[in-house]
Parts: C-alpha cells; sequence; structure tokens
C-alpha cells in the first residue's frame, strides 16, 4: 500500500509534535523580526555612537538587507539540494554569532560587516523555516499554523520596541547595543532547540529516502498520540507531472511565479518603508502627541490581531481571498493617512497600517509555499524572500527621497505601491486552501 506523506501527516492531525515545532520555529522566527526592525531602532543611535548623520547610519539597514538578499536566494536553492534541517541549524548558528558581535562593534564598518553577515543568516531561515514548518503540517490545518508561526513576528517586534523604550527611559549611551543584544538571544537559544526538529519527511521522500521519511512520520504520529504507520505501507511523494515544473518559472508555474513575487517585492517596499522610517519619526518629531517609543508599542501591538484575523482568514475564505483583502485594506490606511486632519486621525491610520500590513505578511506566508511542489518549495520560497529583501534594500535609499519631500507624501506612494500589488495578486489563479502539498 503507497501513501503520500500529506496522507500520512493526515491520520495524526496537528498535536503536541506541531505545537513543539512551533515553539521552537517561532522562537527563531521572533529572533528574525528583532533583527529586521532593529534597524529602525537602532540607526539613531548608532549615527551618535560613531559621529555620522542619520543617512549614513541607516545604512545598517542597507546592508543588513543585501545580506538578506543573497541569504534567501542562496540558502533556499541549498535547502532544496542538501535539506532543509541542517541549512536551518547553520543559519541560526550564523544568526546568533554575528548578531551578537554586532552589539560591541567598536567600528562602524566593523559594524556594516557584521550586519550583512546577520541579514545573510535572517534571509537563509526565513524561507527555509517556512517551506520546512508547512511540510509538517495536514493541508486541513496548514494556512491557520503557518499565519501563527508568522505572529511570532509581532512578539519581536514589541521586544525590540520595549527594549528601545526601557534603553532610552534608562539613559542608555548607546541603546543600539542594547537593542542588538537582546536581538540575538532568541537565536542563541533555539541553536540548542533546532537540534529536536528533525529532516522534513517530504524532502527525504522525495530523494528516495523512504525509510527516513517513514520514521520521521512515525515519530510525528506517535507524538500526536495516533497509532504509527503499518508495515506495509509504503511512503511516496506525490506525483509529479513530466517535465511541468521543473523550474519555478516553467509553463505551469510561471504565471503564478511572476505575480506573487511581485506582491513580495511590492508589500516589502512599503513595509520597509514604513518600520525603517517611522520609527525614527516618531522617537523625535513625532506628530503632535503621536510620538514616543510608547506610541511604537501599540503600533507593535497592533500587529497581534491584524495576524488572529488573517489566521481565520486564510481557512475560513481562502489564502488569495484574504491577502487580497488586507492588500486594500493596508492601502487603505496609507491614504487615510495622507488625508488626516489632526492627531487621532494620524494615530488611526497608523494602527491601520500596522494591524493590515502585518496580516498581509500573514496571509502571504501562508499562500506562498503552498504554490510550489516540495522539489520546488524551498527555491520558490528563497525567491520570493530575496524579492522582499530587495524591496528591503531599496526601501531606505529610494523612499528617502519621497520621505524628503513630506512624510504624507512617502506614505502615499505606500499606498499606490499596496494597490499595485493587489494588481499583481490578479495573476495568481489558485487557491491553496485544504489542497495538498507533497
Amino acid at each position: 500500500m503507497q501513501m503520500t506523506v500529506d496522507e500520512a501527516l493526515s491520520r495524526g492531525g496537528t498535536g503536541r509534535f506541531q505545537w513543539r515545532l512551533l515553539g521552537i520555529f517561532g522562537l527563531v522566527w521572533a529572533a528574525d523580526a528583532m533583527q529586521v526592525i532593529a534597524v529602525g531602532f537602532a540607526a539613531p543611535s548608532v549615527a551618535v555612537t560613531f559621529g555620522i548623520d542619520r543617512v549614513t547610519a541607516f545604512q545598517i539597514g542597507t546592508i543588513f538587507f543585501l545580506g538578506m538578499f543573497f541569504g534567501a536566494w542562496g540558502f533556499g536553492r541549498l535547502a532544496d539540494r542538501f535539506g532543509r534541517r541542517n541549512l536551518l541549524i547553520l543559519t541560526v548558528l550564523m544568526d546568533a554569532v554575528f548578531g551578537l558581535a554586532s552589539a560591541f562593534a567598536q567600528d562602524f564598518t566593523v559594524l556594516l560587516v557584521l550586519r550583512f553577515l546577520t541579514g545573510a543568516a535572517v534571509g537563509g531561515t526565513l524561507p527555509v523555516d517556512y517551506a520546512m514548518m508547512a511540510e509538517f503540517l495536514p493541508p486541513r490545518n496548514r494556512g491557520r499554523w503557518l499565519v501563527w508561526l508568522e505572529g511570532f513576528w509581532a512578539i519581536g517586534t514589541i521586544i525590540i520596541a520595549l527594549t528601545a523604550w526601557i534603553a532610552a527611559a534608562n539613559g542608555a549611551v548607546a541603546p543600539w547595543r542594547w537593542i542588538f543584544a537582546v536581538a540575538a538571544i532568541p537565536a542563541t537559544i533555539g541553536i540548542f532547540l533546532r537540534l529536536w526538529v528533525p529532516e522534513s519527511p517530504m524532502y527525504l521522500a522525495r530523494n528516495g529516502r523512504e525509510d527516513e521519511a517513514r520514521e520521521v512520520v512515525n515519530r510525528v504520529l506517535i507524538g500526536n498520540g495516533v497509532q504509527a504507520l503499518p508495515d506495509d505501507v509504503r511512503l511516496v511523494p506525490a506525483s509529479v507531472p513530466a517535465g511541468a515544473d521543473r523550474s519555478i518559472f516553467s509553463d505551469t508555474l510561471r504565471r503564478r511565479t511572476v505575480g506573487v513575487m511581485a506582491v513580495w517585492f511590492l508589500v516589502s517596499l512599503s513595509y520597509y518603508g514604513v518600520f525603517v522610517w517611522v520609527p525614527g519619526q516618531l522617537a523625535t518629531e513625532g506628530f503632535g502627541f503621536v510620538r514616543g517609543y510608547g506610541f511604537l508599542v501599540v503600533l507593535a501591538l497592533a500587529q497581534i490581531p491584524g495576524y488572529a484575523l488573517a489566521a481565520w482568514g486564510v481557512e475560513a475564505v481562502g489564502r488569495r481571498t484574504t491577502l487580497m483583502a488586507f492588500l486594500i485594506l493596508s492601502a487603505a490606511g496609507c491614504i487615510l493617512f495622507t488625508v488626516a486632519s489632526g492627531t487621532v486621525m494620524v494615530a488611526a491610520s497608523l494602527i491601520l497600517m500596522s494591524f493590515a500590513l502585518l496580516g498581509t505578511w500573514g496571509a502571504l506566508y501562508a499562500f506562498t509555499p503552498e504554490l510550489y511542489p516540495t522539489h520546488l518549495r524551498g527555491t520558490g520560497m528563497g525567491t520570493a524572500s530575496a524579492m522582499a529583501r530587495l524591496g528591503g534594500l531599496l526601501a531606505p535609499s529610494l523612499l528617502a527621497i519621497a520621505f524628503a519631500r513630506s512624510f504624507g507624501f512617502a506614505i502615499g506612494v505606500f499606498a499606490v505601491l499596496l494597490l499595485l500589488a493587489a494588481a499583481a495578486l490578479l495573476l495568481v489563479k489558485a487557491e491553496t486552501r485544504d489542497q495538498a502539498i507533497g
């Protein structure tokens, strides 16, 4: 009797094994969020420490996203070739070592090098993390659980906002050192926890290692209190039409790849444009009473219900519909900011932006890995992540021109970019809710 990994995982549903996996992956996901969000919070005090202007200090963001770009592009492909588990351990180790070393940098050039290496590690962790988590989940629950994993991003954001607030309140000489040190802690813990995570059974089955795949699937089933597979069951990879998907740009995948990659780029350009510049603006000039680190914590907290609604939506109404709704809602938040006539409306629009943009990320991360078969999933997620890092790389420098004109004008640009992302999503006709991904 033959059975795909998806069919085998469906026998055990989701239980204790997946909860442990979510905790381990989520810890490092929060660590990655902390490293990314740290850019906007750390740049002002980096400028003070090294006696440079703030625009130059934002190079820590540009170089970090450059590292993420190369890390996402390279590690995603290596994961498809050499396996998910070893790559994840390597990238988390790099994240911890170079992230912690950043906190002790005594020279701006050295700091840039360390941020590049940290970015490469984070860029490699994000796509492989998601692809691997998806491959341990049965189809019926996959979307909701992937959004829950993305929800750890909000936890990381809250921790960094609180760290910056506490450092400023205590008169820290170099708050950026606090920020980078705290950001490295979860990854340091995650190195040891990752040793518990087995290799993806879908990757093993796809590469002819059926005995190992069976062992891992039985570990999942037993962990969830379900009987192991009968001896006469043989695990096989899901069938793939000959020649149909040798590349993410094959005839059957090209349209969805172009569409979803455009969404990743445009959403990233908007998200990083907002969250690289807004922390510095609120910590200094602000918008009337809407200022300071306290309101940044409020913005971080607003992300949590965004994820919760996305987690409900991807299962209740579908991945694509939920993503489209959040893209339009994000654009609406930006438009509201541009026409805001008072501080209350400014505050409401910023909260709406934070809520909707993170819901967008939740739906996008749930949707993308399901668009590709197992042997291309790491490549697909790696390419998507690389497009996001390209957006993050361009955001600080290109959008500086828009911010130089006015803050409201820049936010209006984000609204246009998000509407373009919604238009690009129209190229993706697939809906992956409840579908197998083997």
